[in-house]
């Protein structure tokens, strides 16, 4: 394995964006980020018990070809091809057997053939293997019909995977897939990268805890349990900041906290520019914050910084602004720096069941969901009704041109699980 890296401090400006800009288009939004970020988090040496789910931190090489021997393919009788003949062909049989885990020993000799079963190793002289099924056999010879085939039904050393190839990629997260082919090549342990430290953090005096007594001028605490829970479906180590009351020290003070704690920091409200929006007041004054305002419905503000050398991002408080913004922009960019690269969702281009005629200017997103091989969308396009975030099984996405959708109109569909949820 190689020595663990340690990857540099982000800048303070590392979001800035050039005077001037006003409206940030969502392509140019993952063009800045997808550029200014890179890994925060170092390395580290675990057993291939404990890797599902983790980051490889450098490209992974077999340690052993799979299959490491030659083997057949099937149960049935080890056989030279150079004496096989066109039709009807009796062979005597040698005594013993090839199996899994206990190998013939010794060679097939000429004009014999010798019984062997599926995934043992091919005795020397053993070059093709014909099926049980088709041969009559007694205790002493085989008969059967040729012609066949040159290697038929048997397996090549290393043609899966040869000693030395590289098996998986940098920046992968691995699959219970990977783990088996981890495993058939020999890898004991694995370099990844550890974990990020993601920690959440809701702001306001108007918030109350789920399940606590509320007064009539409060509202729960939705986005907290909502983020949290899709940082642990992303693979990340998610910490609960709590809730901020409005009060510049106390917000200070937790985020000075935070910063000692976790690698990347979600808040949810207080982002904007009002008297009591203390968080951008706070990163303005620490010289690290950046508003875009982003051409996007739902969302628009997505607050940016660094408090103490941790990335700050300042999701809308609204709930359903908080989830788009989180799976559209957070998303790949704590993949990033989680150390898997740069990934967008792929689309799946589906006929719409429903009609809409989109101005120019915003791509929108809207809740949506397959009924019928078809997308259909939340009654109300509202971003306060969090009940179309459970009604919903992904996104659709509409393009930042006008557009006009009717039924059957193919639009691109992004399930939850192509994001990680």
């Amino acid at each position: 394995m190689s020595e663990a890296l340690t990857p540099p401090p982000l800048k303070n400006d590392c979001f800035a964006l050039p005077p001037g800009t006003h409206w940030t288009p969502v392509g140019d939004a993952f063009e800045s980020l997808r550029t200014r970020l890179g890994p925060v988090v170092d390395c580290e040496t675990v057993p291939l018990s404990e890797a599902l789910g983790r980051v490889l931190a450098q490209d992974l090489n077999a340690n052993r070809s799979n299959p490491p021997q030659p083997n057949s393919a099937v149960d049935g009788y080890g056989l030279r091809h150079a004496d096989l003949v066109d039709g009807p062909q009796v062979l005597p049989l040698m005594d013993g057997r090839s199996a899994a885990g206990v190998p013939f020993e010794g060679a097939l000799g000429a004009g014999h053939a010798i019984r062997i079963l599926t995934g043992a190793t091919l005795p020397d002289g053993v070059d093709t293997v014909i099926l049980q099924e088709d041969v009559s056999a007694s205790d002493q010879e085989i008969a059967f019909h040729g012609p066949l085939k040159r290697g038929a039904n048997t397996r090549k050393a290393g043609e899966d995977v040869a000693a030395g190839d590289v098996i998986l990629p940098a920046g992968r997260r691995i699959t219970p897939a990977d783990m088996a082919l981890m495993a058939a090549t020999g890898l004991g342990e694995v370099s990844v990268r550890k974990k990020l430290r993601v920690g959440v953090l809701s702001t306001g005096d108007e918030l109350a805890e789920a399940g606590a007594v509320a007064r009539e001028d409060q509202i729960f605490d939705a986005n907290r349990p909502m983020l949290l829970a899709m940082l642990q479906r992303f693979g990340f180590e998610a910490h609960d900041l709590g809730r901020a009351p409005d009060d510049r020290p106390a917000l200070r003070g937790m985020l000075d906290a935070a910063s000692a704690r976790v690698d990347v920091i979600l808040t949810s409200g207080g982002a904007s520019a009002g008297d009591e929006d203390h968080m951008s007041a706070l990163l303005n004054e620490s010289g690290a914050m950046a508003m875009w305002r982003l051409a996007i419905k739902p969302g628009r503000p997505l607050a940016l910084g660094i408090w103490q050398g941790t990335p700050v991002f300042g999701l809308p408080g609204n709930p359903v602004a908080a989830m788009v913004c989180a799976l559209v922009f957070a998303r790949p960019a704590m993949g990033l720096m989680a150390g898997e690269g740069w990934k967008l969702p792929e689309p799946l281009m589906l006929p719409a069941a429903f009609a809409k005629s989109k101005k120019a200017g915003r791509r929108e997103y809207q809740r949506a969901r397959i009924r019928g091989g078809q997308v259909e969308v939340f009654k109300s396009e509202g971003s306060g009704r969090i009940s179309g975030l459970s009604w919903a099984e992904g996104l659709v996405e509409l393009p930042d041109e006008a557009c006009d959708v009717t039924q059957g109109t193919p639009v691109a569909f992004y399930p939850f699980s192509a994001f990680g949820l």
